[in-house]
């Protein structure tokens, strides 16, 4: 706890030469400054000190205990919770491991290997929000640059038009993987198959790649947004039902979407014949979700082989703009020859993680797909500079819903 407020001010006619700095002003109510006064003056200043030096021995012990060198202190502390490690300046973590542990041969990953064996490319074509005459076009540009991953959902509507686009670019259905979600309606056991069969008609295909339960929430069947709370709070029996799509040859790997680490804790506690194997959250500069990359967590997500997957990489609409104009991040693009975008796509999947950026614009669909491993120390200036700043969460419908997504 810091210590409470002192006034200070410089005190003048005093004839003791150690007393005419700054001190904490003595008490004069009765207008004299006797020896007893001044004695008590001269233990407050000892406890003071103490006190600051108390703070300082702590402080080098905290940071000792943490792996930081303890001799560097910040030199930009905006708040006290930096010094202390909650808002961590960028000057006080070393990321290195996290920077080089999911490269292959010094360069990104073009793929992860899920626990089927299949292996999922880690930049994919998001097509949420994307209007009706647009996806379809950005479907197609996409596959003619390279991208072999396209992420859609039964909830964006736009199932038909990427179809379409999948089945015209002439490329073999084995060689592109399909991601698709179940949305909150069809929770039910009853309602996953043909919830399942509508997306696959509509996409044109037989089976997918991938389906997730769109978000940890259930409706009750028939209403606008009424929260089954059972099924909510117990995803397993809609999780049962996917694991017999697996089975059925339908889906080839299942996994969840915005699931917090007590959700998916939740589920796996049940006898699962199918552990997830993608939980795809918002990851951007703005809500990089250290908790689910770091320390225990991501230990934890490594040893149950769940491979995270970043929405929203470059933060929401209301965000791209500014994203885009952060001094860490135009320095290593100046530095390294890439766009903003590119370092930040760059840095998800250094993160060891898949990449959904969403574009129609065919020029940025290109752009998004040149991406390079950063060197460690600007992978390290980016990480913390994400982590410095109190994270914003753009996609959070949880006051609509009426129940906390992230409890």
């Amino acid at each position: 706890m810091a210590p409470a407020a002192y006034t200070y001010q410089a005190l003048p006619n005093v004839e003791d030469d150690e007393e005419k700095d700054l001190e904490i002003t003595p008490d004069t109510e009765s207008g004299l400054d006797t020896p007893c006064r001044r004695r008590c003056r001269s233990r407050r200043r000892f406890f003071h000190f103490s006190f600051i030096v108390f703070i300082m021995v702590s402080l080098v012990a905290y940071r000792a205990l943490k792996g930081t060198n303890v001799l560097s202190l910040p030199t930009k502390c905006h708040s006290a919770m930096q010094i202390w490690g909650y808002g961590k300046s960028p000057q006080l973590t070393n990321y290195h491991s996290l920077s080089t542990s999911n490269l292959v041969n010094g360069e990104l990953p073009t793929h992860y290997t899920l626990p089927s064996g299949d292996k999922i490319p880690s930049v994919a074509l998001g097509v949420w929000r994307a209007s009706p005459g647009e996806v379809g076009n950005a479907v197609k540009t996409a596959l003619q640059t390279g991208y072999r991953h396209i992420d859609d959902a039964w909830i964006y509507g736009n199932e038909a038009e990427v179809g379409a686009a999948i089945k015209e670019s002439g490329i073999p259905r084995d060689q592109i993987w399909i991601t698709s979600k179940l949305w909150n309606t069809f929770h039910k056991p009853e309602d996953v198959e043909p919830a399942l069969d509508e997306s696959l008609s509509r996409l044109g295909t037989n089976y997918l790649d991938l389906y997730l339960i769109h978000w940890p929430v259930a409706f009750k069947k028939g209403s606008q947004n009424v929260v089954d709370h059972e099924l909510t709070e117990n995803p397993y029996p809609t999780w049962k039902k996917l694991e017999e799509m697996v089975e059925k040859g339908k889906v080839k790997n299942i996994g969840v979407s915005n699931f917090n680490i007590r959700r998916i804790q939740n589920l796996t506690a049940n006898p699962l014949k199918i552990k997830p194997a993608i939980n795809q959250v918002e990851l951007s500069y703005w809500n990089p979700q250290p908790e689910l990359l770091q320390d225990s967590s991501f230990k934890w997500s490594k040893e149950n082989e769940l491979l995270l997957e970043a929405y929203s990489p470059l933060g929401s609409a209301q965000k791209v703009k500014e994203s885009l104009q952060i001094p860490e991040v135009k320095a290593i693009a100046h530095e390294l020859g890439l766009t903003p975008a590119q370092v930040y796509i760059s840095w998800h999947v250094q993160r060891g993680t898949v990449v959904l950026p969403k574009s129609v614009t065919p020029s940025r669909i290109q752009e998004n797909f040149q991406v390079k491993a950063l060197p460690p120390n600007a992978f390290e200036k980016l990480e913390n500079a994400a982590r410095s700043h109190k994270p914003v969460r753009t996609v959070d419908p949880s006051k609509n819903w009426g129940v906390d997504i992230w409890n």
